[in-house]
């Protein structure tokens, strides 16, 4: 696969295995700052409230950043890390995490696609290449560390509303 299509295949997957269902929302190239000169884009933002019955356990959700990489060249092109919630993680193919490991700050986690039945260590040692006759799932092989959101929960459910993805 080439870099655009390693794209989409990570971003259809994290859509099928993280984000879909009940209960589960996201936007996808969120606009942060939009209008001023430090613009950023998230790749994906979700917002998983605590329940949906009460203000309180709305209040209570909180939001995740995705970046995809599908390569070396993109992680260290200086675009999307742009980690702004309680949860952050980067999504990309097991060989490129192997390649950028050492870069990855601490708090943040790391999602990568598996075979179904595989074992996450296996693929470590010797990662199978993406293909479209696999069945894949996400893994975490790094997981991240929640920190403080900078953001309230209505800017950032703007920034959402406003993508329209």
């Amino acid at each position: 696969m080439d870099r655009k299509e390693t794209t989409q295949f990570l971003s259809d997957l994290l859509v099928r295995d993280r984000l879909s269902g009940r209960g589960k929302y996201y936007a996808k190239e969120v606009s942060i700052d939009y209008g001023t000169t430090d613009v950023k884009r998230v790749d994906v933002m979700q917002f998983e409230p605590d329940g949906v019955v009460s203000i309180s356990e709305i209040e209570k959700g909180i939001f995740t950043c995705y970046e995809i990489k599908s390569c070396k060249a993109d992680f260290n092109s200086g675009f999307g890390k742009n980690f702004l919630t309680e949860k952050n993680y980067f999504v990309m193919p097991m060989g490129t995490y192997k390649e950028v490991i050492q870069d990855i700050p601490h708090n943040v986690g790391v999602l990568v696609p598996i075979p179904q039945y595989a074992d996450k260590y296996d693929e470590f040692e010797t990662p199978t290449e993406l293909s479209a006759e696999v069945k894949w799932k996400l893994n975490v092989i790094k997981p991240c560390h929640k920190q403080l959101r900078k953001r309230s929960m209505t800017e950032l459910l703007f920034y959402m509303l406003r993508s329209g993805h």
